[in-house]
């Protein structure tokens, strides 16, 4: 946890501290707690920055992807070195804030957030912050949330517009109950879609920032009590009540149904899995056991495949032209296709059938 007394940087949070709704007590309960941040592109890695200048004292990455050019528009943590490195975004991410704040206790995560590791993942953090660029992912992070008491800061943004939400079990209604299941496979604007503005990042990734504060130091009742919408081209804003939980919501404050837990259970257990990533031509294709890195790239570059290599990753260029991105859990990124049939065959032509390399 981080240490605010007696170092060289005794003054580090001094503004922060002259602000009485903070004061020493709550720098104090900054440094004792605990934040997980899931998914560490644009919202997340300005989140990350505000928790970790903020002196939180460990701060928790999980992100399932790695840094290209077309981030660095608008996530703020990296830059063309982490780039070129094909550097996992959790480890570059990691690598900033340790410099920004040595104080800080950063873990980085380099995985998929999914059934098998989320309750581990949040155990023990105080708040979970909403970095996600998908709702299947936001509305695993909520149900884990309302099991296990933890409040959620929603956040999301696509074009010019975003939205958040705090989300505090006992006291508001769940994701599930604000936007509803059926959004996780209907999602219409996405940055794939719509694109998005860096700027619009900045502003909710601040609202999310100042509620993770409040709830950290103990301001409970200066909290926003609404779903906040923005649209920053035209700077429309719209508030409304924060909904109870609908009543028969097995997440809000209710035993999880054993026939929803079958059913996931379910859809867990399949050998192959994929998942089509927002703002990119890009499939996340989920094998089910792990990879040998060293192996594969031995066995693609023999294929013909360009490869590129660092301790987290192999990154192999076909010669049809898609590019795979093995990491060692058994996800394959197949980029420069959003066909999950074909993303499959790939993998199956490439990666399965060595099947002793995995």
């Amino acid at each position: 946890m981080a240490n605010t007394e007696g170092t060289v940087w005794s003054d580090r949070y001094s503004r922060q501290t002259r602000f009485a709704p903070i004061g020493e007590k709550g720098q104090r309960k900054l440094a004792d707690a605990c934040v997980l941040i899931v998914g560490v592109g644009a919202l997340g890695a300005s989140l990350a920055q505000h928790m970790v200048r903020a002196g939180v004292g460990e701060v928790r990455l999980v992100d399932r992807d790695f840094v290209e050019p077309s981030n660095l528009q608008r996530q703020m943590l990296f830059d063309e070195a982490d780039a070129l490195a094909v550097l996992p975004k959790a480890v570059a991410a990691a690598n900033k804030l340790r410099g920004i704040n040595s104080e800080v206790n950063v873990i980085a995560s380099v995985a998929d957030v999914s059934r098998t590791n989320v309750e581990e993942l949040a155990s023990g953090a105080q708040l979970v912050l909403d970095g996600t660029d998908n709702a299947s992912t936001r509305l695993l992070l909520s149900d884990v949330c309302f099991r296990q008491g933890i409040p959620f800061i929603y956040g999301g943004v696509a074009g010019a517009g975003g939205m958040s939400a705090t989300l505090i079990p006992g006291e508001t209604g769940c994701l599930r109950c604000l936007i509803g299941a059926e959004q996780s496979e209907n999602e219409v604007d996405t940055c794939d879609t719509v694109g998005v503005l860096a700027s619009t990042v900045e502003f909710i990734a601040s609202l999310q920032a100042a509620e993770a504060i409040k709830w950290l130091t103990g301001n409970h009742a200066a909290m926003r009590q609404t779903w906040l919408s923005v649209d920053l081209w035209s700077f429309r804003l719209r508030e409304s009540a924060m909904p109870q939980g609908i009543g028969n919501c097995s997440y809000c404050g209710q035993e999880h149904a054993e026939s929803d837990s079958a059913e996931e259970a379910n859809r867990e257990s399949e050998e192959l899995g994929f998942t089509v990533l927002c703002g990119r031509d890009t499939v996340q294709v989920t094998l089910g056991k792990p990879l040998d890195l060293d192996r594969l790239e031995k066995w693609l570059g023999g294929q013909g495949c360009m490869i590129t290599v660092n301790r987290y990753l192999v990154r192999a260029k076909l010669p049809s032209g898609e590019q795979l991105v093995l990491f060692p859990d058994g996800r394959v990124l197949v980029q420069g296709t959003s066909d999950s049939d074909y993303a499959v065959r790939l993998c199956k032509a490439y990666v399965l059938e060595l099947k002793q390399l995995i």
